[in-house]
């Protein structure tokens, strides 16, 4: 249950199998700005982590270490409907549904949410750190997936399937 006085962060990473200025990925580096600016103006939007403002470049500069290919995707809600609406039923969903066309599998856990307090602009070095502990511990009250939020009900049906990418 979303505390009052919170609102839901969410950071997804993956990596490109391509660099940005691939024909592979170019399909989805064109589509970024139309997906981010919906987002943006979808009702509870908060906060974006926003990239360097070119056109066509979303937030992929904001890359994990060392690797511009391993991106990040770091926004702020103010509460799960909104994600979720966002998320399953916006162009949204198609672009997520295509991810294996640009992106890796990855083995390991990608996607972590968490509460922060109103106001809060988080970092990726936090979102990370989030991460990483979703990983070891698993849901908690500190970082979680989709599952631990009993509100959230869209993924349910249209979720990623156990995979990933």
């Amino acid at each position: 249950m979303q505390p009052s006085d919170r609102h839901l962060a969410e950071l997804n990473i993956g990596r490109l199998i391509a660099p940005t200025d691939d024909p592979r990925v170019a399909e989805f580096m064109a589509a970024l700005d139309k997906v981010n600016g919906l987002g943006k103006r979808m009702p509870g939007f908060v906060w974006m982590m926003e990239g360097s403002g070119e056109p066509g470049r979303g937030n992929t500069d904001n890359h994990i270490g060392d690797d511009p290919q391993f991106v990040a995707n770091l926004t702020v809600w103010q509460d799960v409907k909104s994600l979720e609406n966002f998320v399953w039923n916006t162009v949204h969903r198609q672009f997520y549904d295509r991810r294996r066309e640009w992106f890796q599998v990855l083995e390991a856990m990608h996607f972590v949410m968490w509460w922060v307090p109103k106001g809060h602009k988080p970092t990726l070095e936090e979102g990370l750190e989030r991460l990483d502990r979703l990983k070891v511990e698993g849901d908690s009250d500190h970082a979680f997936g989709w599952a631990h939020l009993k509100e959230a009900t869209l993924w349910r049906n249209r979720n990623c399937g156990g995979t990933a990418a």
